[in-house]
């Protein structure tokens, strides 16, 4: 099975920058996409953006559209994010995800890193 281990999460002002990366190992072959879920305390998981493994497919959540970009590396086997004009309201638990071939939903998770944005 993929593993998934996201890094490059913190405590940061609003208006700075984040960039945090997911590198995939194990049984990778099988990935179709790969992308970025948050969820913030008390709150259910949210989709933020995702992105196909090969190819130029991309989709952003609306409210993160023009601030986040992904970004691919498949000879490190790494997706980053990375995160612009963070708001106070981007503050969550980021998780990685990938969806194996398939399968109709993200089926491999990561064990997540914290964003915190203050004003």
């Amino acid at each position: 099975q993929a593993r998934l281990v996201e890094s490059g999460g913190g405590l940061v002002q609003a208006g700075d920058s984040l960039r945090l990366s997911c590198a995939a190992s194990g049984s990778i072959f099988s990935i179709a996409d790969m992308g970025w879920f948050r969820q913030a305390p008390g709150k259910e998981r949210e989709f933020v953006v995702g992105i196909k493994w090969s190819g130029n497919s991309i989709w952003y959540a609306d409210s993160v559209k023009g601030r986040f970009t992904i970004s691919r590396d498949n000879a490190k086997n790494t997706v980053y994010l990375q995160m612009n004009s963070l708001r106070p309201e981007d503050t969550a638990v980021y998780y990685c995800a990938a969806r194996s071939s398939g399968d109709t939903s993200f089926n491999y998770w990561g064990q997540g890193t914290q964003v915190t944005v203050s004003s």
